[in-house]
C-alpha cells in the first residue's frame, strides 16, 4: 500500500509561504536542489492543490522548450509531463494538464483507492490548503519537512486552525550547509 507523503518547505514558525504567497524567503541552492532530487526518486504520484497546480501547470510546460533550461529543470519538467498528477480543488472544474487528474469531491474516498494502487508514494508538494485539508482527513501518512532557517511572522500554513494536535515520530533528519534541517516523520502509533 502506498503513503500519503507531505514534502513541504516551511520557515520556523510554521509558515509555507509569505503574507504574499511568495516563496523566495527558501534558500534554494544546489544542496536542496539535490535532496528534492531524492525526495522526487520516491514519488509515484505528485498531489497539489488548486494553486500550486496552477503555477506548476503555467511553468513546467514551457521548459520543455527552452533550449537554455538546466539539465536538473528539462529532467523535472519531463517527469512532470509524464507523471500522474493528481489535483485536489473543490473549485476546479477540470485539470487540463497532460495526465493530471481532478479530485473535486469524495476527496477521502479517492485518497483511498489511490493508497491502495501499487507503485510508489503519492507526495503532496506544498500546498498547504490541500494539506491541510488532507491532515483533517487523517489522510497523511509521513512529513517531509524542510525547515527553514526564517521566521516570516505570518502567511499560509498546513497546520493551523482545524487540525488537531498529531504526535510524529521522527524518522530522520539531516543538516543542510545552508542552515535547513530537512526532516522526515511518520505518524505516531
Amino acid at each position: 500500500m502506498r503513503k500519503l507523503v507531505l514534502f513541504m518547505h516551511v520557515s520556523l514558525d510554521g509558515y509555507a509561504s509569505d503574507l504574499n504567497g511568495g516563496l523566495n524567503w527558501i534558500p534554494y541552492n544546489e544542496e536542496l536542489e539535490k535532496y528534492a532530487e531524492e525526495v522526487v526518486a520516491e514519488v509515484g504520484s505528485p498531489v497539489y492543490g488548486r494553486t500550486t497546480y496552477q503555477m506548476m501547470e503555467s511553468y513546467w510546460p514551457t521548459v520543455l522548450d527552452d533550449p537554455n533550461a538546466s539539465r536538473h529543470s528539462m529532467e523535472h519538467a519531463k517527469w512532470l509531463q509524464d507523471v500522474k498528477k493528481i489535483v485536489i480543488s473543490g473549485t476546479m472544474d477540470k485539470a487540463e494538464w497532460n495526465n493530471a487528474m481532478l479530485i473535486k469531491d469524495n476527496i477521502a474516498e479517492e485518497i483511498k483507492v489511490l493508497k491502495e494502487q501499487p507503485g510508489k508514494n503519492l507526495v503532496i508538494f506544498g500546498s498547504p490548503g490541500a494539506a491541510k485539508t488532507l491532515l483533517e482527513l487523517g489522510l497523511i501518512d509521513e512529513f517531509l519537512l524542510t525547515i527553514c532557517p526564517v521566521v516570516l511572522g505570518g502567511g499560509k500554513s498546513a497546520f493551523d486552525g482545524g487540525v488537531e494536535k498529531i504526535r510524529l515520530k521522527l524518522l530522520s533528519s539531516r543538516t543542510l550547509k545552508s542552515g535547513i534541517i530537512a526532516t522526515r516523520y511518520e505518524l505516531e502509533k
